[in-house]
């Protein structure tokens, strides 16, 4: 690994590796180490992604006293000690384990327990079981994103009528029927050719990136979300085609159709091309799949029932939402974000829509998503026991 580029960083934020991390030798970005017994935040980055997408956020938490971790996560970047095999085992790709290689890498800089954990797109539901798994240690949860319901439910009062088995969604046979054929991206993500198709994508793996970044940002214009009515074909046809994508177009051909003209690309001070060539660098190594095979975890149904171990229980640590204002995120689950808020989570103290932002905010409007944070933090740190 000593042969990789440096990652273009700023100088307050290291880059390093710790070995014997639930089999990984993980990655991991750290600020605010330059004095010991600091309160710890872990940062979770999500899909596309890498520890690299906190590079905003961790100057400032460091600046206010914390010593700020950011792991890339097990199947992206430079951690190592995973397999993405589409024949593989997805065991070690589930939510439980991912919750271990969090409890595992905080337990290996020395920490008991840490002041919050914030996870966003895919590391928001990591960070949440973090905090429903193991409130003792992650003291605090922001999830960022992607909002989270609860575990899922355990059959109920079945004894004298019984559930009815278990079977493949029709909302995905209900888009296909469309008069405009449509699929659910986690679905598409799922399949075997999904990676092969965006790392040989027409447009060239950078011009990929660009384009998906930009089409979930607050620069594409028609990025204007609302709730949806219900988990159903029609409601969820009026999510932009980055979500429910067209049925036989591919998330390259997708993307490609809202890619940016030069003139954009020019002006995006949130991803430049110099750090978009650090993201376009390390996908040409590692490829897609370590990180779709977290969707297929969850696509596949195959550890629902060992979630529904916890059916029923509620993040009791404080908790605290954040995403951008023009970000699809929040509603692609009918219904997700406002069981967060009444039933998933009984210490939720805050709930905040970010403007100028999309589905990346802590990298379109850092500033500000720094000040909510710094604010969670103050208002959560103080009442923590020590």
């Amino acid at each position: 690994m000593t042969s990789l580029p440096d990652i273009p960083l700023p100088s307050s934020i290291r880059s390093r590796y710790v070995e014997n991390i639930n089999g990984l030798t993980m990655h991991v970005l750290e600020a605010g180490f330059e004095t010991r017994g600091r309160p710890c935040v872990l940062l979770l980055h999500g899909f596309p992604e890498l520890a690299f997408s906190w590079r905003k956020v961790m100057p400032a938490l460091a600046q206010a006293g914390y010593h700020v971790i950011a792991p890339d996560q097990r199947g992206y970047g430079r951690t190592t000690g995973w397999s993405a095999e589409y024949d593989g085992e997805l065991a070690p790709f589930r939510l439980t384990n991912l919750v271990r290689d969090a409890l595992g890498l905080v337990s290996a800089f020395g920490y008991r327990s840490v002041a919050a954990v914030i996870g966003h797109d895919f590391g928001s539901p990591v960070a949440a079981w973090c905090a429903l798994l193991r409130p003792d240690v992650f003291r605090a949860v922001v999830m960022m994103s992607a909002p989270f319901a609860g575990p899922p439910k355990l059959p109920f009062d079945t004894a004298d009528k019984p559930a009815p088995r278990a079977a493949d969604d029709p909302v995905h046979r209900e888009l296909a029927g469309l008069p405009r054929p449509r699929k659910h991206y986690q679905w598409y993500y799922s399949i075997r050719a999904a990676n092969a198709d965006m790392m040989s994508a027409r447009q060239g793996l950078r011009d990929f990136l660009r384009g998906y970044y930009h089409h979930k940002s607050a620069n594409w214009k028609d990025n204007q979300p609302y709730p949806l009515k219900s988990w159903s074909a029609d409601e969820l046809a009026k999510l932009p085609t980055y979500y429910v994508m067209d049925l036989a177009k591919t998330m390259p051909e997708t993307v490609a159709e809202e890619m940016p003209s030069s003139a954009e690309i020019a002006a995006n001070a949130w991803l430049p091309d110099a750090e978009l060539a650090f993201y376009v660098s390390e996908y040409a190594r590692t490829g897609f799949q370590g990180g779709l095979q977290w969707y297929r975890c969850g696509t596949s149904g195959a550890f629902d029932a060992e979630l529904q171990l916890w059916s029923g229980k509620t993040i009791d640590v404080p908790s605290c939402f954040i995403a951008g204002r023009q970000d699809w995120g929040t509603y692609q689950r009918a219904g997700a974000v406002e069981a967060m808020q009444s039933s998933a989570c009984s210490a939720m103290v805050g709930c905040h829509l970010v403007n100028g932002a999309g589905h990346w905010v802590q990298q379109e409007q850092p500033g500000e998503v720094n000040r909510l944070l710094l604010h969670f933090l103050e208002q959560t740190v103080r009442v923590q026991p020590s």
